[in-house]
């Protein structure tokens, strides 16, 4: 294993930020593959997953068994790490400017597009060759100002280069769920199925340029814009959720991590024979099918369904107590599908998102994130 440190450039005079990126395996020599944890620094399954992978892949590596090279990026946000207002940790948002940390990353398509594509041709690994060059370029070129802005840079030029990225996140109260592209699904069931995950959410664009898609979406547009050279649909990246952000121990982490090796084995990035595939437990579901289960008053909640169960549009999801009147309100699902997330906290204000639902039914459109 090899440690690269950087320091984060923009920050106050006397401060110091430092992000670590722990290098396995030979460059050059198999498939890049980049692995990130805690871009919300306040979701702790990921870094811990992290610590689990960094073992298991320093005896892979004495082993011999790493025939490509892995980046792996235990803390992707130390500037969110360090946020905290009375005693509470907040690491979704940038304090500076309330801006989510896993938004509005780079997107070199266009600057791409207009460099590389008089030279586009009928060989895949060349394009794939030009294409990549052009995007670390397109990319350096940029300016960056902030420390946040510095710090997507970074983390941006270390995987838009890799042929698999995993960017590991959780929600507040939830099962394994993924998201990734939907000509990616089928790079990425074996991932899920090993993970056990309850939900694949899929669409083509999911809004506001999330680390994942930052790597991912500029492939598939340069095929849309490019139909006649053989562009390969390589950058394959998927935000996975392990559960929520109280699902903290060194055994989940650990048959987490177990998960990931097993999907990179399948992938051929480790040597080995990877253990049997089990059947992926749900079916891809578009994002745009996801209904937000949403608050219509304040009070405290009372949830009749937990994470992972399936619910049919009608049923109950949830009772919210006004506990001043004693008058309860019914909130009721308006899809079928799996309700794979829940909020955390039990008082809800009007409008608060109360839980997510996978429906296979397209009920959305625009931004499709939660904020």
């Amino acid at each position: 294993m090899r440690l690269d440190s950087l320091s984060l450039p923009g920050t106050t005079p006397g401060l110091s930020i430092t992000l670590s990126f722990l290098r396995f395996g030979t460059p050059g020599a198999g498939p890049k593959v980049y692995i990130q944890a805690g871009l919300h620094a306040d979701e702790t399954p990921g870094p811990l997953t992290a610590h689990h992978l960094r073992q298991r892949l320093s005896s892979l590596e004495e082993a011999g068994r790493i025939k490509g090279e892995i980046v792996l990026v235990p803390v992707a946000n130390p500037i969110g790490l360090a946020q905290r207002l009375n005693n509470v940790f907040h690491g979704r948002f940038d304090f500076s400017d309330g801006g989510n940390f896993n938004r509005y990353f780079p997107d070199m398509t266009d600057e791409v597009a207009e460099e590389v594509g008089p030279q586009l041709g009928p060989d895949p690994q060349a394009n794939m060759v030009l294409i990549r060059q052009s995007l670390k370029k397109a990319l350096a070129s940029r300016t960056p100002v902030s420390p946040t802005e510095h710090l997507k840079q970074i983390l941006l030029s270390e995987a838009i280069d890799a042929d698999i990225v995993l960017d590991i996140h959780c929600d507040s109260d939830a099962v394994v769920h993924l998201y990734t592209l939907t000509p990616q699904a089928e790079e990425f069931a074996p991932l899920g199925a090993y993970l056990g995950a309850k939900a694949v959410l899929l669409a083509t664009e999911s809004g506001d340029n999330p680390f994942d898609e930052a790597v991912s979406r500029p492939w598939l547009l340069l095929q849309e814009r490019f139909p006649d050279a053989a562009i390969p649909m390589t950058g394959f990246a998927t935000t996975l959720e392990l559960r929520g952000q109280a699902d903290v121990s060194d055994e989940l982490a650990a048959a987490d991590a177990e998960a990931i090796l097993n999907y990179l084995t399948l992938r051929g990035v480790i040597s080995g024979t990877a253990p049997e595939l089990p059947s992926l437990p749900v079916e891809p579901t578009p994002l745009a099918g996801t209904e937000a289960v949403t608050a219509p008053c304040a009070g405290i909640i009372l949830f009749k369904k937990v994470a992972g169960d399936h619910v049919a549009a009608g049923d109950v999801v949830a009772h919210l107590l006004d506990p001043s009147s004693g008058h309860e309100t019914i909130v009721r699902a308006s899809t079928d599908g799996i309700l794979f997330a829940r909020c955390a906290t039990r008082f809800a204000h009007a409008g608060k998102r109360l839980g997510k639902i996978a429906g296979s039914k397209v009920i959305r459109t625009g931004k499709l994130l939660s904020p």
